[in-house]
């Protein structure tokens, strides 16, 4: 069944409740749902000088998602994955494998529920306690996704699996395991280059979450 994950209403049959007086939505079109779904979305916009404007915009609706940087500040290392993503290499990068923090969409969990069991699935590892961070909307001009950020710590007696995601789901999930000096370089070398991890990655070094080596 096609996913409806974000919930927009119809403004024809379930008018929303104004949050903006600037914005009226008029019409919601779908045009996509063979995975999660693309909407075309009319409205009308009030701009600054008090003119009324009908705009269109798409918005692709794939659900909330969380992601966690899993660290050991005893050994001054982080848990990250590295595999493939299709956008990125049709996108251009060489071979489509991207190193990334441990992430997955809610899927109707509470975000805490959710990146821990997307934890274990991606890198056998359990967590207990989760440090909530920031919530970050991470392509707000087309994509409607908000990314739930947490920090966990993780030691070699909570590895639980091996991990490598599901294979069912089509994943196939390298874990790698980096002092995070070493991580932080490769945000400056160009071998990290999502976004999300990135930004997981300067926030613990700007908090001290973690010491370079």
């Amino acid at each position: 069944m096609p996913r409806n994950p974000g919930g927009f209403r119809d403004p024809r049959t379930e008018p929303e409740p104004s949050r903006n007086e600037a914005v009226r939505i008029t019409d919601v079109q779908v045009l996509s749902s063979n995975w999660y779904v693309l909407r075309k979305v009319t409205f009308d916009y009030r701009r600054s000088d008090g003119t009324w404007s009908r705009q269109h915009r798409e918005a692709y609706d794939r659900g909330n998602g969380a992601t966690v940087l899993l660290h050991d500040a005893s050994r001054g290392t982080v848990l990250l994955t590295r595999q493939f993503r299709l956008p990125a290499y049709v996108n251009g990068h060489p071979d489509g494998m991207l190193i990334e923090a441990p992430a997955g969409l809610l899927d109707g969990e509470h975000p805490e529920a959710a990146i821990r069991r997307e934890v274990e699935e991606e890198t056998g590892v359990r967590i207990g306690k989760v440090r909530p961070v920031f919530d970050v909307f991470m392509s707000p001009g087309s994509v409607t996704e908000r990314l739930h950020f947490f920090a966990a710590p993780y030691t070699r007696d909570t590895r639980a699996s091996e991990g490598g995601g599901l294979a069912s789901e089509g994943e196939d999930i390298q874990v790698l395991e980096l002092p995070f000096s070493e991580a932080l370089r490769k945000i400056d070398s160009g071998e990290i280059i999502d976004a999300k991890t990135i930004l997981l990655l300067q926030w613990a070094d700007r908090h001290g979450i973690l010491k370079r080596t």
